[in-house]
């Protein structure tokens, strides 16, 4: 075991993804120079060895163009390769949406399964920075509406290095969506290849009281709002989904099963959204278990303002989150 960073755990999956298969490549707007952190290294000195150990013919800059970008790596993707694509900011996506949407994600059935499309699409989602209405969002939820992309959302070290190194070995283009607040987020992390499988969530911690759903920075959020509420008496059971495409509803109605009260945490906005998804499932197919209504907790439709200020309220924290359990257990204001 290592103690590693998120951003470390994610570079670690990229170099040994390389070291293991000379089909993996990686490219994006200044992946050369942002190497060392592109790839996990330590400092800036650590770039001139990996770009001498892989060379430039696969990691490789490219123009500022998201639609060349993508579609180059679904084309590279059909004929052999395994891309990994450095989108930068999440927003970036919104140029290249023709190519995700009628391209990446349909190819493989338009071509009767006869072709593949192992391309990773790596984006980091930098909301809560001040980064303002252009570059705060997280798109998650949209591209959860097309069919033929695999989404992961990693809320740990250790899973965006097991998640990401089991989407690069993937025959189906996926997309991560990285939150840059748990970038800095350490924890000891296996060394060596390992795989966490899409489609089977983490249960962050047990409960018997109410089950709460935490996606992405919601996660740690949670946490938080759980060990507070566990010396009001509270018992939490916090369930991470780790990806959203594929989304393990087992595990989530089974937890509702046991806990009859649901909260759902989604840092993405409130209409349509991940969080809204959560709740219309478990309403459906659980709700004989339901002892009080699902309740969301998600950054409302509004665009980002720059100041911080105005801004950190927005998303779901340890305060909001705890609120939410405290309403669903009818146990508010009682705090």
């Amino acid at each position: 075991m290592t103690v590693m960073s998120y951003l470390g755990a994610i570079g670690a999956a990229q170099r040994e993804a390389m070291e293991a298969d000379e089909r993996v490549i990686i490219f994006g707007e200044d992946v050369e120079a942002n190497v060392y952190g592109t790839m996990g290294g330590k400092s800036r000195a650590d770039k001139g060895d990996f770009l001498q150990m892989f060379g430039s013919n696969r990691i490789r800059n490219t123009p500022i163009s998201e639609e060349v970008m993508v579609g180059t790596a679904a084309g590279a993707a059909m004929t052999g390769l395994r891309p990994i694509v450095d989108l930068s900011y999440s927003t970036f996506l919104y140029m290249a949406m023709d190519q995700f949407v009628n391209q990446v994600a349909k190819s493989r059935y338009m071509f009767g399964g006869q072709a593949s499309l192992p391309v990773v699409f790596r984006s980091a989602m930098f909301y809560g920075l001040s980064t303002a209405a252009h570059h705060s969002d997280r798109p998650y939820p949209m591209f959860m509406n097309v069919p033929g992309l695999k989404i992961m959302a990693p809320a740990s070290p250790t899973d965006a290095k097991g998640l990401l190194r089991t989407a690069i070995d993937m025959d189906d283009p996926v997309m991560s969506f990285e939150a840059c607040m748990l970038w800095g987020m350490k924890e000891e992390v296996e060394d060596g290849a390992f795989h966490i499988p899409f489609g089977v969530a983490r249960t962050v911690r047990t409960g018997n009281d109410v089950t709460i759903v935490a996606i992405s920075s919601a996660v740690p959020a949670a946490v938080q709002a759980a060990s507070r509420l566990e010396a009001e008496g509270i018992s939490v059971e916090i369930i991470d989904p780790r990806t959203l495409v594929p989304f393990d509803w087992e595990t989530v109605l089974n937890s509702v099963a046991r806990t009859g009260r649901l909260v759902v945490a989604d840092p993405a906005n409130r209409t349509c959204g991940a969080a809204a998804e959560v709740s219309a499932v478990v309403a459906e197919k659980a709700f004989d278990s339901l002892k009080a209504p699902i309740m969301r907790v998600t950054t409302p439709d509004t665009h980002i303002p720059f100041s911080p200020v105005l801004e950190k309220p927005l998303y779901p924290n340890a305060d909001t989150i705890a609120e939410a359990v405290r309403k669903v257990t009818g146990t508010s204001g009682r705090a």
